[in-house]
């Protein structure tokens, strides 16, 4: 065993090849056994441990640095750098996060979970190397689709145009994104492939940058051979290494989407544990989705390089065609692209998850909501009852976008709810539309929806009360329910209960009826307080004796949190609002 006595890089510099290559399967095994136990991503971190073994072993971290792109590929470093047991003791397995993170580990640099961010991030390094007079190698590794993104071309173009000083870029080129790549630079990565790195067209040379080729970017040989090449280079550049994704478990080689990220699974046949095979948001409207491109031929999804993340695999999509899009990881070209559609008659559905619609601010202000055009925008995973990686929080979505002019932001609180607001979303000429899928199990209450959401910012009084009004939004409302329920049973008094549905706007009509016989209204929303939906409840109210009490979460980042704590302090449960109440 070798893996078992790696505490720093320096103990990597002690082994000869075949050593490391005892050491690549050890990391390989411990990557296996973790995550089928743990889950986490699994293809990405088994493509690059060759690379990660032959960069420690050559270049000296931390003096130089690695920026690791998305750190989905993070795994073999964190195991060479003194963070082996997080992944080698079951016991240690939340000791650290899924990516890079400079509170662990002096050889990260960054806190890093979105995309095609590290070739900007390490310049800044360069940087700052270079006006302070400092010497050492920054090396970025870039990889899984993430050279699709904006940043990253732009961090190329500022790497081949204006840099003048050491600086690595390693391609991890493995023929995937997330899913299958898209897009016209990933036709010319295949073309630098079947060349060995000869074709004239070369993206990264059109840039200004030096370029090396490694055939077999899993060869201990070859990577040491060229990083040791390019240690302390004066110049830019891109070392294009061939990987491949899953290497080490036959499945993950095979069948390389599945296995990018896994929930715990049976080793022996790669088979989930676990499994909860109730119908859920993602399902219900990826099914609503193809029955409508079938129906309709102007009807596009669109996703920017995650549809496995909003339900669409490999035959879903071959089943609809080209009327199903995945223009990469590239949020803002996802955007602009559904505005074009929809300013002329086509009808656009961009599917994406809250945390990467953060991506792509100023394409919703500008290309889209500005223009007004109808295209359609569902919203995944938003809310406290999602991700709780600190980088993939989506809770943020409600104060970004319920702000935009123009935009009609919906929360449904039903599977019946959600199906009509997409239909008539989908049909409707007017408005740009987002429709936020609630968080936790889905709720199906067999109820016929009627309502005509083209009259905007008109709630639904689901039960009439008084003295107290509870707005419970989205995936709150069901604990607005429970909050009336708890309350009449406390105090005999019934609450109204209001569905808001509309998250951009105020109706004034029920809220100025509402002064009438209510002395309080309380809001709920799965998003933060800060510029959120109860501030605009709160603001209507003013000038008047209404008293208004807002229920949200705290602004705040937050990391691999649980859930039930997370209410709790936030007060989001039945039992303490009624608390709450009863003391006001």
């Amino acid at each position: 065993m070798y893996l078992e006595k790696i505490n720093s890089p320096e103990d990597v510099k002690k082994l000869n090849i075949e050593e490391m290559k005892v050491l690549a399967q050890e990391i390989r095994e411990a990557i296996i056994t973790r995550d089928a136990k743990h889950g986490g991503h699994f293809g990405p971190n088994l493509g690059i441990v060759e690379a990660t073994i032959a960069l420690h072993y050559v270049f000296n971290s931390p003096k130089d640095k690695f920026v690791f792109d998305v750190s989905h590929q993070s795994y073999p470093h964190k195991m060479l750098t003194g963070r082996r047991q997080a992944f080698t003791d079951e016991t240690h397995y939340d000791d650290v996060t899924g990516y890079s993170n400079q509170n662990e580990s002096e050889h990260d640099h960054f806190i890093l979970g979105h995309t095609s961010t590290s070739i900007s991030l390490a310049l800044g390094l360069a940087k700052a190397r270079d006006v302070k007079e400092e010497k050492g190698n920054v090396v970025a590794i870039i990889g899984d689709g993430s050279l699709s993104g904006g940043e990253a071309l732009e961090g190329l173009d500022f790497a081949g145009g204006e840099l003048k000083s050491n600086f690595i870029i390693v391609a991890n080129d493995n023929d995937m994104s997330i899913a299958e790549n898209h897009g016209g630079l990933y036709k010319n990565l295949k073309l630098l492939r079947e060349t060995d790195g000869k074709a004239e067209t070369n993206l990264f040379k059109a840039m200004g940058l030096d370029y090396i080729f490694v055939k077999d970017g899993n060869s201990l040989e070859e990577l040491i051979e060229v990083f040791k090449k390019v240690k302390d280079i004066n110049h830019p550049v891109v070392v294009h290494i061939c990987t491949q994704k899953g290497k080490g478990y036959k499945l993950a080689e095979i069948d390389k989407e599945p296995w990018h990220y896994t929930m715990p699974f049976n080793i022996e046949n790669g088979k989930p544990l676990n499994v909860d095979d109730s119908e859920d948001y993602t399902d219900v409207t990826k099914e609503y989705l193809i029955k409508k491109m079938k129906e309709d031929k102007t009807v596009v999804t669109i996703t920017s390089g995650t549809p496995g993340a909003v339900g669409f695999n490999k035959k879903d999509r071959d089943e609809v065609g080209s009327q199903f899009i995945d223009v990469g990881i590239a949020e803002e070209t996802a955007v602009a692209i559904a505005s074009g559609m929809a300013s002329k008659g086509a009808k656009p559905v961009y599917t994406v998850v809250s945390t990467f619609l953060q991506r792509t601010y100023d394409q919703l202000s500008q290309d889209l909501c500005i223009n007004n055009n109808p295209a359609t925008i569902v919203v995944y995973y938003a809310g406290a009852i999602g991700m709780t990686d600190v980088t993939h929080l989506g809770w943020f979505d409600i104060a970004m976008m319920g702000n935009i002019p123009n935009l009609v932001y919906l929360a449904p609180t039903t599977k019946e709810e959600h199906l009509a607001m997409l239909e008539w979303s989908i049909e409707q000429q007017e408005h740009p539309v987002a429709i936020r899928i609630p968080g936790g199990k889905m709720v199906s209450t067999g109820k016929k929806v009627t309502k005509d959401f083209s009259k905007l910012n008109t709630y639904e009084v689901s039960q009439k009360g008084e003295k107290v009004a509870i707005i419970g939004l989205g995936t709150f409302y069901q604990l607005g329910e429970k909050v009336a329920t708890l309350y009449e049973e406390k105090t005999g008094v019934k609450a109204t209960v209001i569905n808001p549905m509309y998250i951009t706007g105020v109706d004034e009509k029920l809220l100025e009826e509402l002064k009438k016989d209510h002395s309080l209204v309380i809001t709920l929303e799965d998003g933060v307080l800060d510029g959120g939906f109860g501030e605009k409840i709160a603001r209507f109210y003013g000038n008047s004796d209404m008293k208004v009490l807002n229920y949200g979460l705290k602004k705040e980042f937050l990391d691999r949190y649980d859930i039930g704590k997370l209410l709790t302090k936030n007060r989001l449960k039945a039992d303490l609002i009624v608390e709450d109440l009863l003391k006001f």
